[in-house]
């Protein structure tokens, strides 16, 4: 599924075509995605104008001048194509199978965006602008990494005293928004600290967060920016709006890299795979070693 870095890319790809935009007509290839269109779906959209293109967590948020919020989820496949070449814009060719064509909006400016999602775990629905943060996709879910609101210090609040794993607080979308086990795994390996980790490692007992809280922060901010300049990491189905391929699956550490020699300097470990909670887990034994 994609993680923040990629929802993040697909926002910029879309935002100069849509932002601003006034959506004309609406064509709906089905009635449902992962759950089905609210309501008078199309109708709601057709005429409203797209104020901004925002995201939350791994989810794209597009203000209407309506008051309502067009939230929108990838799901494992879904994707955006642009066909806009009659406002003089190229785009390559992304999935252009018409039976996965699931939604497709139609813009004043003469663009045309398609929604492609060959195994429909996508979603999109519409909020009303004033109850997004209460809604039930939204509420309770933890601080966006790279805001204001996320530090070393919420870290150690979330973990203080709990004896789950690093690696399990860190996948808590209550306790950060947007992440997975692509990031986590490389955010704790630049941070050298081990997956298997209590969680409460980075507080101490006054509650304030530890050295390890502290780069743990540092590095989740790190992979991420370095994530999203990539275009994300195109292991699976993710590409961006354009059809070309992110490349910063080439810029792994340590996911899926099992059995390869430690990247970090002077390190003589191997890369090692564990299962947690049912996920692979990617980590050097040497330099990544459990806590006592």
């Amino acid at each position: 599924m994609p993680e923040l870095p990629e929802v993040e890319t697909v926002r910029r790809g879309l935002q100069p075509v849509l932002e601003g935009a006034r959506i004309t007509a609406v064509r709906l290839g089905r009635a449902d995605l992962r759950l089905p269109f609210p309501p008078g779906f199309a109708r709601r959209l057709a005429g409203c104008r797209i104020d901004a293109l925002g995201r939350r967590a791994k989810y794209l948020l597009a203000d209407l001048d309506s008051g309502e919020v067009l939230v929108m989820h990838l799901g494992m496949s879904g994707s955006f194509r642009i066909e806009a070449e009659a406002v003089g814009i190229f785009h390559h060719p992304r999935n252009r199978d018409p039976a996965h064509d699931h939604v497709v909006f139609e813009l004043a400016s003469g663009a045309r965006v398609t929604y492609n999602d060959p195994r429909r775990f996508g979603l999109m629905t519409l909020v009303p602008r004033a109850e997004l943060e209460s809604h039930r996709l939204f509420a309770g879910l933890g601080p966006e990494p790279l805001g204001n609101a996320f530090s070393a210090a919420t870290l150690a609040e979330a973990a203080r005293n709990r004896t789950t794993s690093l690696k399990a607080l860190l996948l808590d979308q209550h306790v950060i928004a947007g992440l997975g086990n692509i990031y986590v795994c490389e955010a704790l390996h630049r941070a050298g600290l081990s997956p298997l980790n209590a969680a409460a490692t980075l507080a101490n007992a006054s509650g304030a967060p530890t050295a390890a809280a502290t780069r743990l922060a540092g590095a989740v901010r790190e992979v991420l920016a370095e994530a999203i300049a990539a275009g994300g990491s195109s292991i699976a189905d993710h590409a961006r709006p354009d059809g070309s391929l992110g490349y910063f699956q080439h810029a792994f550490r340590v996911y899926d890299r099992e059995g390869e020699p430690c990247p970090r300097p002077r390190c003589r470990g191997i890369v090692r795979r564990e299962v947690q909670a049912g996920r692979s887990t990617f980590f050097c034994p040497a330099c990544q070693r459990p806590s006592r």
